[in-house]
């Protein structure tokens, strides 16, 4: 099934996954002028009508860059709702995005109907983030246009299956967008979604340390610094398993290798409420992946690399196949 025409103004086949409180109108701006989707959590816009400003600059940029810009028109961008019951602005949110005709909905921790029905009535799809085929069916049964497999090795909360299982099971009975999350960081890991089965790569972690990103520096230098074994998975800090810097839960007080199991009934998305220290604040999500982050740069530096490692990966590939 080919991508939904939204999908068309792709520079590569890449979303930018929303990062709580690190995106912001600056690094969505960034992303969608370079070419690929960017995306932010609703929730990171305080007090609630700030969302409706955002909303507005978001707009009315990256309008202007079209205008100036006709032969590299920015790609869509998207929202995130937590569909998780904690969340007692999401109808308030939802009507806000109505307002702006919000291109693509990005849905979590939870899939509702009327929700999916209220995104089609003004012309936008939703895309729905699933750990398992179980929760990817759910979701489709209840009117999401397209999935995201969270997969082994992603930032934040996230899954533990391997990509190629995850996306394996999903197509033998889905046809719609894939976007695959999990240790994607590098051209070459954007082609490979690809050939698994996905059509679009889901990456978080990598657009931390850029320019744009509302994050501190800290949490940017341990991006760059940061490898595979530097990632603790934890339910403690919010209830639901998730992926996370080593040094900032050791920079917190508390031993990585020794954390108390989280309770998912005391869960307060984005205060930590398990803990002391907050989930996002102090304690930084990052995804396995980040070993290809090697500085600080801006958002449009990173997808042009991006891009032509991709483009050199498949040229290898092709090569090999004529072999």
């Amino acid at each position: 099934m080919a991508l939904p025409p939204i999908f068309d103004r792709l520079r590569l086949p890449v979303i930018g996954s929303p990062l709580f409180i690190v995106s912001g109108p600056e690094l969505v701006i960034a992303q969608c002028k370079a070419g690929v989707v960017g995306s932010f959590p609703a929730l990171n816009a305080r007090p609630q009508a700030l969302l409706d400003e955002w909303l507005h600059q978001i707009t009315e940029e990256l309008a202007a860059w079209d205008r100036d810009n006709p032969d590299r028109p920015s790609a869509p961008y998207a929202v995130n709702q937590i569909v998780h019951k904690s969340n007692d602005r999401l109808e308030a949110d939802i009507a806000t995005c109505a307002k702006w005709k919000v291109p693509i909905t990005i849905t979590s921790l939870g899939a509702r109907e009327e929700l999916n029905q209220a995104v089609h009535s003004w012309g936008g799809i939703t895309l729905h983030d699933v750990i398992d085929d179980r929760f990817a069916r759910k979701a489709v049964e209840k009117g999401a246009d397209g999935l995201i497999p969270v997969a082994a090795g992603a930032g934040g909360h996230a899954g533990v299956q391997s990509p190629f299982a995850l996306v394996q099971e999903i197509r033998e009975w889905f046809d719609g967008p894939i976007a695959l999350s999990g240790a994607i960081g590098h051209g070459r890991s954007v082609l490979a979604a690809q050939a698994c089965g996905a059509d679009l790569a889901y990456i978080g972690s990598a657009f931390i340390a850029t320019e744009e990103a509302n994050a501190d520096q800290g949490y940017k230098n341990g991006i760059v610094e940061g490898r595979a074994a530097d990632i603790v998975y934890s339910n403690l800090f919010t209830g639901v398993h998730g992926n996370y810097l080593r040094g900032s839960i050791v920079a917190s007080g508390m031993d990585p290798d020794n954390l108390p199991e989280g309770d998912l009934k005391t869960m307060n998305f984005g205060s930590g409420g398990n803990t002391k220290v907050k989930a996002w604040k102090d304690i930084w999500g990052s995804g396995q992946g980040i070993s290809p982050v090697t500085a600080v740069r801006p958002v449009a530096d990173f997808v042009a690399q991006l891009e032509a490692q991709y483009l050199a990966a498949r040229r290898e590939l092709e090569a090999k196949v004529r072999l």
